[in-house]
């Protein structure tokens, strides 16, 4: 049996690969096209909580993007995911707060499906992807990609290998390990010395109000310290998973779901690794693992009343009397000064200090910090052109790969990519 030749794969079906599959099959629907994922349905940001950013920079990696090229292809972002903008109010109140202080918040269209509402949207994009004739090999994990002399194409776990023209590779944030291992296969230069590590913050919504005026504010402090991936209403913090260690994340429901009353966001700093350090990838794995082996196997989190006073926090801590609110995700309790390096801690807590006098209340004593926060997508290849290809016939987009940084630059780094293949290049 002849095993057929596509024109193109896109592995992996997240944000940038929907984008690509999206503008190849409406600008040459003849095209046969096979999406590739190791899950059964997309994950990351779109199936978890899944914000959206419809502003420049955000979500975009600065060494790659412009302002006109993100706003060239943003409302194509916005005719396929149709989102619900959401109101602002009152931002000149906190503006004028923060530039006092030396901070900036920005003026972000944003959008919130919300967990429990996202697998809807992405079966209405793969639906509309299968009318269009799209193929889908799901459950199915890619161990290797090839563009050498005997063709492009990708192999399969089970063995199997598919040929193609050309191969967009687009794993997301988790694929960062496969990514670097096809990268250094093929001679790819990339460089990785860029790495986010931080806290999440979680509080009351009375201590935290602002989220009621600005359902994601965007805040850059001093130091490379932002806040990042805020969520309210029925708020959660969760536990991402990776081999050997966990991480924490946070996720929201929908506006239809009754709310709990508390609020989550992370405090990121972003870090630029010179040598002689090799990997911010695995700098981020080491500090990953040293708190989850602090933790007894899992994250941290500590509580600020306890933080101030220089003592670890217990499970006996966590009562009702000022600590009147249980952590949403009960992680192991301690401190968090014995696992965040001194200076990324001093730099998160003077951001925090500030952030409590643009929005009074948010370091109550109550207040939780949880440990590690780290975001995974610090490789940067060597791109050969603007369409982010790093070999003859293959093209790296999305968080991943270093060109995004969320789901609506991922989507379009995806179309970059996908307009790139339309023009041969």
């Amino acid at each position: 049996m002849t095993t057929p030749v596509y024109d193109v794969i896109i592995i992996g079906s997240g944000p940038a690969g929907l984008g690509a599959a999206f503008q190849l099959s409406e600008h040459s629907p003849a095209l046969s096209i096979l999406m590739i994922d190791r899950e059964r349905i997309c994950s990351g940001g779109l199936l978890n909580d899944c914000k959206q950013n419809y502003t420049y920079p955000i979500g975009f990696a600065a060494d790659n993007w412009t302002r006109a090229e993100a706003e060239r292809l943003l409302p194509l972002v916005e005719r396929q995911l149709q989102p619900i903008i959401k109101d602002k109010h009152n931002l000149e109140v906190y503006r004028r707060r923060a530039e006092r202080l030396g901070v900036t918040l920005l003026d972000i269209r944003q959008a919130h499906v919300g967990t429990d509402r996202s697998r809807i949207l992405i079966q209405r994009l793969l639906d509309e992807l299968d009318m269009r004739g799209v193929q889908f090999l799901l459950e199915q994990e890619v161990i290797d990609v090839f563009d050498d002399s005997n063709g492009t194409g990708a192999v399969i776990k089970n063995g199997q290998t598919l040929q193609a023209r050309k191969v967009i590779v687009a794993p997301g944030r988790k694929g960062f390990h496969f990514l670097q291992r096809v990268m250094e296969k093929m001679g790819i230069t990339y460089i990785d010395n860029v790495v986010d590590v931080g806290i999440r913050i979680e509080t009351r919504l009375a201590n935290y109000p602002i989220v009621k005026d600005y359902y994601d504010p965007k805040f850059q402090f001093p130091e490379g310290v932002r806040t990042f991936c805020t969520n309210s209403g029925h708020a959660r913090v969760v536990l991402e998973r990776y081999q050997g260690f966990s991480l924490v994340n946070g996720h929201a429901l929908s506006e239809a779901q009754a709310g709990n009353n508390l609020v989550n966001f992370a405090l990121l700093k972003t870090i630029g690794l010179k040598a002689p350090v090799r990997s911010g990838q695995q700098m981020a794995v080491f500090l990953a693992t040293l708190a989850n082996e602090i933790g007894g196997g899992k994250p941290l989190m500590q509580r600020v009343g306890d933080f101030r006073m220089g003592k670890r926090s217990t499970a006996e801590t966590f009562n009702e009397d000022l600590y009147d609110f249980p952590p949403s995700c009960p992680v192991t309790a301690g401190d968090l000064g014995l696992a965040v390096p001194a200076k990324i801690m001093r730099h998160i807590w003077a951001a925090l200090k500030k952030l409590d006098t643009i929005v009074p209340g948010v370091l109550h004593p109550s207040t939780i910090m949880y440990y590690p926060e780290i975001k995974m997508y610090a490789n940067k290849p060597v791109f050969l052109d603007r369409y982010f290809r790093v070999s003859t016939n293959v093209y790296m987009a999305g968080d991943g790969a270093g060109t995004s940084r969320g789901i609506t630059g991922a989507w379009a780094s995806g179309i970059r990519a996908a307009e790139g293949i339309l023009q041969g290049s």
